[in-house]
């Protein structure tokens, strides 16, 4: 019986030792691992691609409003708010029999609509129309700043 305990015990002895010596190594093993190189292999059409990337955008945006250049920061007058979609058009139509020459544009955001008119660089001018439209809009009007379309310059003076 002495020598089963006393064979158990060296057997314990040696795992404990095999142990010790794993949790000991194994970190440093992992440590030396070196660093590898990391090779990319593209088309070279991407870099042409980047490369024009500043042109391509400029163009896109210019296909929808007729002009290269890039949209701004201003006012436009709301003339219209409401959830009825001839209602919106009827104050379209309205705004341009009297300011043919003034941009609208009519958004809806669920589940309203909204039509607003004029792209001004500063609040003065649209404070203008707005003063100018009192009468014909008996709702009340406001003036919201965001992203506007510039004017278009003027040729005439070339």
């Amino acid at each position: 019986m002495k020598n089963a305990v006393s064979y158990l015990t060296a057997k314990f002895s040696q795992m404990r030792c095999c142990i010790f010596f794993m949790v000991l190594f194994a970190p440093a093993v992992s440590l030396a691992q070196t660093r590898g190189k990391v090779e990319v292999i593209k088309d070279p059409l991407i870099d042409t691609l980047i490369a024009r990337r500043p042109f391509l955008n400029k163009s896109s945006s210019s296909v929808g409003t007729g002009t290269s250049e890039e949209t701004v920061y201003g006012y436009r007058v709301q003339i219209f708010f409401g959830s009825s979609r001839q209602a919106a058009y009827d104050a379209q139509a309205k705004f341009r029999g009297e300011y043919p020459d003034i941009r609208t544009y009519i958004t809806y955001t669920e589940p309203n609509f909204k039509v607003q008119a004029g792209d001004f660089r500063t609040r003065l001018e649209a404070q203008k129309l707005q003063n100018e439209l009192t009468q014909m809009f008996s709702s009340s009007l406001f003036i919201i700043s965001g992203k506007i379309n510039p004017p278009k310059p003027d040729s005439s003076n070339d």
